[in-house]
């Protein structure tokens, strides 16, 4: 099996993105990463964390990055010199949010060539994304809804992976107030169908998943709300269909009341729990695998991973950011672009 290829755009240049990508760059040692974004952003983060910058290399396309020695770190700069202002610690500005939408796109198209084998993303300023002005830029919610738009996918869920918790979302970035109108049956199965898919490409065992509820108590029979009823169990019932249709083995269990449904799975009863919305995941996954989650992208006809981090703007320039995330994150993608046969 030959070493995974991985484009790994390196987030907002005024956010602790360029600083997390070299470190885990000049750490890896099975993956090639190729860094996506400004040369003098990743020079300078090299040099705040003392990584030999002679190890850094700009490549003018991502297939000479694949033959360079072990122990170079590729960086390939798709769009024009950053000013030293557009990447000032702490301040985005309109130019950084145009040139981060481009990475990703730019990086995105090369894994969806064949140019590479997986996306990794490094955390961005969605406002500075969105006040650019740039193309596009102004529908711009989240890498994972961006990544469906750009490749055409049918569907997409957005997921989270660390060594003590792995959890789905049925819905992502919305108001609360949406989530009750919006959540559907098909929205539950296909965020339990693709979980148990990660689960069975990360795990050795035969998969076992918990939909969490969305009312407390999961609805106490009705009294505190239907949607576990009308939407939540037929979604159930749709996503074991799936799985069967799909020889996927796993056990899916539920809906049950989101508070025992994430203790109990990192207590070890299950393996994954189903989300109905965004802060009921990641609130659980913060507490129990902050500096060791991954985002992961189902769905796409690409592997993407990222950090589940921000942009972390009080600790950039201070070069103490931690890049364990996106180690993580550099891992996940190489083992599931193994699994689909891309390494």
């Amino acid at each position: 099996m030959t070493a995974a290829r991985i484009a790994l755009s390196i987030g907002c240049p005024s956010g602790v993105g360029p600083e997390v990508s070299v470190v885990a760059a000049a750490a890896e040692r099975t993956a090639r990463v190729l860094l996506v974004g400004d040369e003098q952003a990743v020079l300078v983060a090299a040099r705040g964390r003392r990584i030999d910058r002679k190890r850094i290399v700009r490549v003018s396309e991502p297939e000479l990055a694949w033959s360079l020695a072990r122990g170079r770190i590729p960086v390939w700069q798709p769009t024009g010199d950053l000013r030293p202002r557009d990447r000032k610690p702490g301040a985005p500005t309109r130019v950084s949010g145009a040139a981060q939408m481009a990475w990703i796109d730019e990086a995105c198209d090369r894994v969806a060539r064949g140019d590479a084998d997986a996306l990794v993303t490094g955390p961005v300023s969605k406002e500075a994304i969105v006040r650019s002005g740039a193309p596009g830029s102004e529908a711009f919610l989240g890498h994972t809804e961006h990544l469906q738009r750009r490749l055409h996918a049918r569907e997409v869920v957005m997921a989270f992976w660390s060594p003590s918790l792995v959890t789905s979302l049925a819905t992502t970035h919305l108001p609360l107030a949406r989530v009750p109108r919006v959540l559907t049956p098909a929205l539950v199965a296909r965020a339990a169908y693709w979980l148990a898919w990660l689960l069975s490409r990360t795990t050795s065992r035969r998969p076992r998943v918990v939909v969490a509820g969305l009312n407390p108590h999961a609805g106490e029979g009705g009294l505190l709300g239907r949607e576990e009823r009308t939407r939540i169990a037929p979604g159930i019932v749709r996503a074991r269909a799936r799985l069967r249709a799909s020889r996927i083995e796993a056990t899916l269990d539920g809906p049950t009341p989101a508070e025992s449904a994430f203790r109990l799975a990192v207590a070890g009863r299950w393996d994954g729990v189903v989300a109905m919305y965004h802060d009921q995941a990641t609130i659980p996954m913060k507490l129990t695998g902050f500096g060791e989650a991954v985002n992961v992208s189902l769905g796409l006809p690409i592997v993407r991973t990222s950090v589940d981090h921000g942009t972390g703007y009080d600790r950039a320039g201070t070069w103490t950011a931690d890049a364990r995330g996106m180690r993580a994150a550099i891992s996940l993608a190489g083992l599931l672009a193994s699994s689909r046969g891309l390494a």
